[in-house]
This record gives C-alpha cells, sequence and structure tokens, in this order.
C-alpha cells in the first residue's frame, strides 16, 4: 500500500485564532524561540500498490476540489511518502 500526504493551510492574509492561541502559549512553556504559528491541516490517502504520477495527480485535484476551501486555504503540497 502506497500513501500520499495532502497538506492545506490556510491563505496568509487569513486569520489563525489557532495558531495565535499556540504561539501565546509557547512562551508559558519554555518555548520563547518561536515567534509565530500557522496551523493548517494534513490528510493521508492509501492506494493500493506503489504510488504512481496518476495517484499523485489525482490527490492534487481532489485537494483542489474537495480537501481544500480554496477562498481561505492554499494546498502548500501533495507528495508521496516513502513506508519504512
Amino acid at each position: 500500500m502506497g500513501r500520499i500526504v495532502v497538506e492545506v493551510m490556510p491563505k496568509p492574509e487569513i486569520l489563525d485564532p489557532q495558531g495565535k492561541a499556540v504561539v501565546g502559549s509557547l512562551p508559558r512553556l519554555g518555548f520563547d524561540q518561536f515567534t509565530a504559528v500557522r496551523q493548517g491541516r494534513r490528510f493521508e490517502l492509501t492506494v493500493d500498490g506503489p504510488v504512481t504520477q496518476e495517484h499523485l495527480d489525482a490527490a492534487a485535484e481532489a485537494a483542489e476540489k474537495l480537501l481544500s476551501n480554496p477562498i481561505i486555504e492554499d494546498v502548500v503540497a501533495v507528495h508521496a511518502v516513502q513506508e519504512d
């Protein structure tokens, strides 16, 4: 079985209240080196057999049509995951 990962992030101009909450909490936990956080979404799609270019193309199309909201989100990555 192969896996494809699709990563979706809010567009830069869209407010990210979850990211703001996380960045506000990090210093209280001792992580003061981070200045910003944006929270996105990750989808894992499984296919029978190895991942082909056809699978990746279909995943990219699904990402644009179903997995993301193109008004407020960008698809930032579609890639195969190597199985260990």
